[in-house]
């Protein structure tokens, strides 16, 4: 890694926001207050917001600034990270095919569901996709015109692209495309044995694990058989293989904690996280409540942030371009939840943000 382009992320990461700032944003009693606080950090990019903007439109400008610093780093990016930068933008662009697979099967104009794609997951022959009348010429679109094709060659064909079917799709290509990134960090030959594949295994490794957990909590209670559920595992990660095997054959809740019993951060969570409950903060996906307010994702994207943190204190690691874009992303979530919290006046939930530094 250059040390040009590791000095800019040092950079960027050295410009997240701190605890001292999110003290003060939590202070603030409208949007506006929020706006200037957030000035130093964000700039010309809320400069053109009108005056109390909305909670969406001020998520949508701190995205702009991660993507414009996205950008300026792959730029200037060559040989081994150019391809590990677009690895990173992989598991945006299935959102946003995901979507557009969404629209077309309501029949809706997919023009206006490119304004709702991530700017990280665009890729140029995206508006082709917007041009198919049907499902089946969506998925040839896919496999011909996009870099997901990978994913979707020999596990989807068109007929799994029914609705009944989407979140099994979006799954399916995950799991292929973190097998695919996790097999490039440890066996590119620039790569392999390097503290980039060391701290990507464990990056990758805790994405897998969480997915498996948080598809197996969502399975429950639909239609998705354990056979179909396992499928959806990828084939890695510290639970892998008899953890995986556990939750492919739990029915409940335990049966989840007893699947991942063996691994101390998680069974830390589980025991936090209690039965019950609902999303608490800015992680705001599966799992319970604990008894401090945090849901068992709260708990996991407060791993993520940890991993992430730790990935800067390793010299020349293409693993601090994933991590600062991590760390950023829930920077932007706690942004909106405690802009959120302002606008609902619900000021006794606002301080349930992720901690970041």
């Amino acid at each position: 890694m250059c040390s040009y382009v590791e000095g800019i992320v040092r950079g960027y990461r050295n410009g997240l926001l701190t605890n001292a700032n999110y003290s003060n944003m939590t202070q603030c009693e409208t949007i506006d207050d929020l706006k200037l606080q957030l000035g130093p950090a964000y700039g010309d990019f809320l400069a053109s917001l009108p005056p109390n903007p909305s909670t969406s439109s001020l998520a949508a400008k701190a995205t702009e600034k991660l993507v414009a610093e996205f950008r300026y780093v792959r730029a200037n990016a060559t040989g081994t990270l150019a391809k590990f930068m677009d690895y990173l933008t992989y598991g945006y662009m299935i959102d946003n095919v995901a979507l557009l697979i969404t629209g077309t099967l309501h029949e809706r104009d997919t023009r206006e569901l490119l304004d709702r794609c991530h700017p990280l997951g665009w890729f140029e022959t995206m508006p082709v996709l917007c041009v198919a009348t049907n499902i089946e010429e969506l998925y040839n679109s896919v496999l011909i015109e996009t870099p997901l094709a990978p994913f979707f060659k020999g596990s989807l064909s068109h007929q799994d692209l029914d609705e009944l079917n989407i979140e099994i799709v979006r799954n399916t290509l995950y799991k292929n495309y973190l097998e695919d990134f996790h097999n490039f960090v440890n066996t590119h030959a620039e790569l392999s044995g390097t503290p980039t594949a060391e701290v990507m295994s464990e990056i990758l490794e805790f994405e897998a694990d969480r997915r498996a957990i948080n598809i197996t909590l969502n399975s429950f209670g639909t239609e998705l058989s354990k056979q179909d559920r396992n499928k959806l595992y990828p084939s890695f990660g510290r639970l892998y293989p008899e953890g995986t095997l556990m939750l492919s054959r739990a029915d409940d809740f335990e049966g989840v904690r007893l699947a991942v019993d063996g691994i101390h951060d998680y069974k830390t969570f589980f025991d936090a996280a209690g039965l019950g409950g609902g999303p608490s903060g800015p992680g705001n996906m599966a799992g319970g409540s604990g008894s401090e307010g945090r849901s068992l994702e709260d708990m996991f994207y407060q791993k993520e942030m940890e991993i992430s943190k730790e990935a800067f204190t390793r010299q020349f690691t293409f693993a601090i371009v994933y991590s600062w874009v991590k760390l950023r992303e829930q920077e932007i979530r706690n942004i909106t939840w405690i802009a959120e919290c302002i606008a609902q006046n619900q000021k006794e939930r606002i301080g349930n943000y992720i901690s970041v530094f």
